[in-house]
């Protein structure tokens, strides 16, 4: 875990402007995706020559699953794959991760769940237990509307899975598109969701310290520790996950 910095105050403000800023350059309105884009017949989604000089680099396109594998493994799981340029899996599957760590950084993407869908986003995670979740903080993926994990906004879309609570009423419904915005600087964690912001949160602060202790995480001491780890998509519920424009920007 990295050192606490005394100007968190000003790096809040900082990661803010950042999050408002990549929404020229990432679809965060209310009608997602297609004009940050370039989007082909097939709903392929490239990224546009200004988002490459800014520094945005793709990690799912539509087009390959290259910069993704499974958890503990060299290849993708059964069950990911690619339809219509949208990386989607129907059942319980696999997680998957990123090939490559990421510390600081926005990921942006855009997801839709079936009704009664559950899924998640895990990031700075490592392979040091048998499940990711173990090591990375969640964002929740979920229909709230068809999922009893939506009756606490502690489980609920767009939360800190059992740790931070996301506002209600920002989720669309299920079969709908959403789009998510994920920013992490030095301990600094913000969720966002379809332009919304649902919560922040410090990594390590005395606040984020108790959360864990009081939550099953407590039994595994490396939990959210990780100052870099992999981006990781939770596939082992039913339903079916579609997720598309998936990209990253990483901070300095």
């Amino acid at each position: 875990m990295e050192a606490m910095s005394h100007g968190t105050a000003a790096r809040a403000a900082m990661i803010t402007q950042l999050a408002l800023a990549v929404g020229a350059c990432t679809p965060m309105g209310k009608n997602p995706p297609a004009e940050s884009a370039s989007t082909t017949a097939s709903g392929a989604i490239s990224l546009t020559a200004e988002q490459r000089a800014a520094g945005w680099r793709s990690l799912f396109d539509g087009t390959t699953t290259s910069a993704w594998r499974g958890y503990k493994r060299q290849t993708l799981p059964a069950g990911w794959r690619i339809v219509d340029g949208v990386l989607t899996k129907t059942g319980s599957v696999e997680d998957i991760i990123t090939r490559d760590q990421f510390g600081n950084f926005q990921l942006a993407l855009d997801w839709k769940l079936s009704p009664g869908g559950n899924s998640g986003i895990f990031y700075r995670g490592t392979e040091e237990y048998d499940h990711i979740y173990w090591s990375a903080p969640e964002y929740q993926l979920l229909d709230d509307a068809g999922h009893p994990d939506g009756k606490s906004r502690l489980t609920s879309a767009g939360s800190d899975y059992a740790l931070y609570p996301s506002p209600a009423g920002v989720v669309r419904p299920a079969d709908q598109w959403n789009s998510t915005l994920i920013v992490i600087n030095g301990n600094t964690v913000q969720h966002w969701m379809n332009g919304q912001k649902l919560l922040e949160y410090e990594l390590g602060s005395a606040d984020w310290t108790e959360k864990v202790k009081a939550s099953k995480f407590s039994a595994y001491p490396n939990y959210g520790r990780a100052a870099k780890g992999y981006i990781g998509i939770q596939g082992d519920h039913d339903g079916t996950l579609s997720m598309r424009n998936v990209r990253i920007r990483e901070l300095k």
